[in-house]
């Protein structure tokens, strides 16, 4: 029997377990998934203003340790640790993605106006550096909006789910100057139909587009080695 690849999926924290999971099993269910929470990771980052190196190590620590349990991909799902990643990825023979840079591919095809709602404030310095570093490697001229949701996300770490996709709606409502909206977090999943139905908007939301793009790699990388 061909063995089912296996995609290691590394959380900060534990609301963004379950929109990448249900993903990962609408979109490719072939393949196995092995979640690492770290949660950690997200309480550290809040405490600096930046990503500092014990952080920075821990990062590339959990892709080696997905590596060494037999991972043939790895997908970060927060996104306040970009340049980490980065380098993970840099150090790994396996595919090691940011959890937003399938997400930003799609959104420059809907135009330069580019408006992203997050719910965890360190993570939108990370995030606009990062779409602005990909706009100019693929010679667009996007231009990136950020706005903060406040309260969504204590609201989702409290169960209270339905908060949560209101006050995200609620903002986005309020956004009229964008060619498309990114939901910023894979913990934002839950709230796109809300939210979809608040504006005329097209919304982006990580969760699909990075599945969509894992499998991409991952199924390239098989059948490179298997040419070898």
């Amino acid at each position: 029997m061909k063995a089912r690849p296996r995609i290691a999926l590394i959380h900060a924290t534990r609301v963004a377990v379950e929109p990448i999971e249900s993903a990962a099993a609408r979109l490719w269910p072939e393949a196995e998934t092995m979640t690492i929470l770290e949660e950690g990771l997200s309480i550290d980052r809040q405490k600096s203003d930046d990503l500092t190196l014990a952080l920075w190590d821990r990062i590339v620590g959990l892709a080696k340790y997905a590596e060494c349990a037999g991972s043939q991909g790895v997908l970060f799902t927060c996104s306040a640790f970009g340049e980490a990643i980065e380098d993970a990825a840099d150090g790994s023979p396996i595919p090691v993605m940011k959890p937003n840079e399938a997400m930003f591919d799609a959104a420059f095809a809907h135009g330069d106006r580019v408006a992203m709602i997050t719910t965890f404030g360190p993570a939108a310095g990370g995030m606009e550096d990062e779409f602005r570093a990909a706009a100019a490697a693929r010679g667009s001229k996007a231009q990136i909006t950020s706005y903060f949701c406040e309260g969504a996300l204590d609201a989702k770490r409290a169960g209270d789910g339905a908060t949560h996709d209101r006050l995200i709606a609620e903002l986005a409502s309020q956004i009229t100057d964008a060619d498309v909206i990114m939901l910023g977090q894979f913990s934002m999943a839950g709230a796109t139909e809300a939210v979809r139905a608040a504006t005329s908007i097209p919304v982006l939301t990580s969760p699909e587009a990075a599945i969509h793009e894992m499998r991409r790699r991952v199924e390239k990388s098989r059948r490179g080695a298997a040419s070898c």
